[in-house]
């Protein structure tokens, strides 16, 4: 029998339906669905699978998709990501969690088969680990899964992978390839919560820091800019000409790896690559070097090769392990290497997951709506629901926009009207 939940301790509920409650006062487009959700119900007996990173933002999304009737059973996306005071809270409110803070890996993939135990009829994810693991290992899930949302980079890359290689039973919408997500949780949200994990974790000084990024997409993008603004100088390294050209554009040094790893003070992976820093650039890395990754698995930075080099490893402080080479050298990496903004700070701001848990709720009453009518392939989020997500936003913000005569209309739909 599936045990109904599993947290690290009930007794913190209490702190959690505080934290929760904060995040439902910063969250209003969200809530406005709520609103809706709780009169139309749309989601009435449909059964929701969920791997996503378990805060107070992700409450807020799971008592929405309540409210419209689901019942949800959620684990974690990543064993260090979990804010155990809200698992407690949701499992107090009849969400079968199973996620705590500081899971090993053998723990992550017990919670998440128990969630998969709960026959869904809409997965949600956070890295693609839940569709995944209904893929290959509970294939006899498959049956009544009538769609699925995926909510980063990597994960849709994973996706994307699985139907180009044409084994994907069911439609997921890249929630993650929205506008109203992708431009500012990506930017936005990853660039402050990454900032604030390295300075929770370290306290260092960022000005008159070289500052390495690995990546200049949108996440590196938002990184960069924030390092810059508190008086870093940021060097980027990337592999693609037309993110790099950006970069130099946008006023940045980019040069390759080899050659920054002998500058950064800090360096910061963001690119949903694995060994983007490896023993051929911890050899070359200043004493006291301070890594972090920002990507959503724990492979940017080479921690084996990490552990190869050293020859002594402590804990200094919280999520900040000393590695100790054998020439004397000291290499810092920051929350085991894994996202440094969840598991060392509390994720993204509930402003910007505000946008981005909309598009999930969304999407999600769009997949149900719409059960048994779009092939199994990968969808980016339709049209009609990012543009909602930013109207609501506008209106929440007390902000408004002109609209389009009918004949701007006419105009723009005119191949004919020239010079």
């Amino acid at each position: 029998m599936v045990p109904s939940f599993k947290v690290k301790d009930l007794s913190l509920a209490s702190r959690g339906r505080l934290l929760i409650e904060w995040a439902e006062a910063h969250m209003p487009v969200l809530m406005k669905i709520r609103q809706r959700f709780q009169e139309e119900k749309p989601l009435e007996g449909i059964q929701i699978s969920a791997c996503l990173h378990v805060t107070k933002e992700t409450a807020v999304l799971v008592k929405t998709l309540m409210a419209g009737g689901a019942k949800v059973a959620l684990a974690a996306s990543n064993p260090l990501s979990t804010q155990d005071e809200v698992a407690a809270a949701l499992a107090e409110e009849d969400v079968n969690v199973y996620a705590w803070r500081g899971e090993t890996r053998g723990e992550y993939y017990w919670a998440l088969n128990q969630v998969a135990s709960y026959k869904p009829h809409i997965t949600v994810d956070d890295g693609a680990d839940l569709i995944s693991l209904l893929h290959s290992e509970r294939k006899d899930l498959l049956e009544q899964v009538v769609g699925g949302t995926e909510e980063t980079t990597t994960g849709v890359l994973r996706i994307k992978s699985l139907a180009d290689s044409g084994v994907l039973r069911y439609p997921v919408i890249a929630v993650n390839n929205a506008q109203t997500k992708w431009d500012f949780d990506n930017i936005y949200g990853t660039g402050q919560s990454t900032i604030d994990g390295i300075l929770r974790s370290t306290n260092v000084l960022l000005a008159g820091k070289r500052f390495v990024v690995a990546g200049y997409g949108h996440c590196g993008r938002g990184i960069a800019w924030r390092a810059r603004g508190m008086g870093a100088h940021v060097i980027i390294t990337e592999v693609d000409p037309i993110q790099a050209l950006r970069a130099v554009m946008d006023g940045f040094e980019v040069m390759p790896m080899s050659k920054a790893a002998e500058l950064g003070d800090i360096l910061v992976t963001a690119t949903g690559c694995k060994d983007v820093i490896r023993r051929e650039h911890m050899e070359k890395m200043k004493d006291g070097a301070i890594l972090a990754n920002a990507g959503h698995f724990n492979v940017e930075i080479s921690i084996p090769d990490l552990e190869a080099l050293a020859v002594e490893k402590r804990v200094l402080r919280e999520n900040v392990e000393e590695y100790r080479l054998k020439d004397g050298r000291k290499l810092y990496l920051l929350a085991e290497g894994r996202l440094v903004n969840l598991a060392a700070a509390e994720g993204h701001p509930s402003e910007v997951m505000d946008m981005s848990f909309a598009n999930q709720a969304l999407s999600i009453e769009y997949l149900v709506k719409n059960q048994g009518k779009l092939p199994a392939k990968v969808y980016d989020v339709p049209y009609e629901i990012d543009s909602m997500v930013a109207r609501l936003k506008l209106e929440t913000l007390g902000i408004q926009i002109d609209i389009l005569t009918p004949e701007q209309e006419r105009y723009l739909k005119d191949w004919r009207e020239g010079t």
